[in-house]
């Protein structure tokens, strides 16, 4: 049988705006919505959202809430276990 986390997180990865943000986040601690969205340039926070919920869903990421801002972080665990190459040096 698979490992239902696996096929979720391969799934996420493989669309090249989450593999961007799962990269971004590789190289800060945390990063806001707003800082996600100058960085990769997106058009509309209904895309970066749908994208945000797909990478929390698998396990990639955390998000801690502050007021109004959110803060997005790796789960570097569950990258080192599934994705290790994306992990920099």
């Amino acid at each position: 049988m698979y490992d239902e986390i696996a096929v979720k997180v391969y799934k996420a990865l493989g669309e090249p705006t989450r593999l961007q943000i799962v990269n971004k986040l590789a190289n800060s601690p945390e990063m806001a919505c707003n800082e996600i969205v100058d960085e990769l340039d997106i058009n509309s926070n209904s895309t970066l959202t749908h994208h945000l919920k797909l990478l929390i869903d698998c396990g990639l990421l955390v998000v801690k809430k502050e007021g109004t801002y959110r803060y997005y972080s790796l789960q570097r665990d569950v990258l080192e276990k599934y994705a290790p190459t994306l992990i920099p040096d």
